[in-house]
């Protein structure tokens, strides 16, 4: 019921924020409740706190940024700092590296209708 609870909460406050409008509890609130959905009262207070503190704008943009690029960006800094040209060559070693070439099944001895 919450993962319920939690699509609708988000999906009024993307409406919301759509037509422009803050993003409160008794928004959100009102929105679910003409679409007839039931929720917990404690959601709607939920979602307003976060688009509080987050921008929605910016959350919409970087949703397929994920996790995996920040390491990174937070290594990179340090080795500037740090060593000056030595962070340069490591980089050019893994663009000179090449991937493994794919198996084809003429390799293997069969086919997938065989």
């Amino acid at each position: 019921m919450s993962s319920v609870s939690e699509a609708a909460c988000s999906y009024a406050a993307l409406i919301l924020h759509d037509d422009g409008i803050p993003i409160t509890a008794e928004k959100i609130a009102t929105l679910v409740k003409a679409a007839n959905v039931s929720i917990e009262s404690y959601w709607p207070g939920l979602f307003a706190k976060l688009f509080e503190k987050c921008d929605i704008e910016n959350l919409i943009t970087n949703v397929g940024a994920g996790g995996g690029g920040a390491p990174v960006a937070a290594a990179a800094p340090v080795a500037a700092a740090g060593g000056g040209g030595a962070a340069a060559p490591p980089a050019a070693e893994e663009k000179k590296k090449e991937e493994p070439e794919e198996e084809s099944d003429d390799d293997m001895g069969f086919g997938l209708f065989d």
